[in-house]
């Protein structure tokens, strides 16, 4: 049984930090892509950042510099270290794996394909 059990969202005042944290079970996570997404309200679901299984990591443009996505293939976590929030940073942020190189292009979060965790809620507040 695939799951992704996420933790660490919560809320802080602008400038401040959060981590997610997500342990992946019941799939081969070292062969895997692994990230996270996010959806605000009123808002696209977008990824947010990403490691492939070659070790390439991908970052939006709006978090470059601010956020840190790191993956522990050993404990199949991957994690998002998040500083400087924003008030835009607001959204439910997804952990999100696949095992097959494909990437999440649509409108809402959680995705269609791929494997998702429940969604953990992000709120800062300026």
């Amino acid at each position: 049984q695939v799951q992704l059990v996420e933790s660490g969202g919560g809320s802080v005042q602008a400038g401040g930090s959060l981590r997610l944290s997500c342990t992946a079970s019941g799939f081969s996570f070292d062969a895997s892509d692994v990230g996270w997404y996010r959806q605000a309200t009123g808002n696209e679901c977008e990824l947010v950042s990403s490691i492939t299984s070659e070790g390439h990591i991908y970052y939006e443009d709006s978090v470059k510099g601010r956020f840190t996505i790191s993956q522990d293939n050993a404990k199949k976590t991957v994690s998002l270290e998040m500083n400087g929030l924003k008030s835009e940073d607001s959204a439910v942020y997804y952990c999100w794996a696949d095992d097959a190189s494909r990437q999440w292009f649509g409108t809402s979060c959680p995705g269609d394909f791929g494997y998702w965790g429940q969604g953990t809620q992000v709120t800062v507040s300026s």
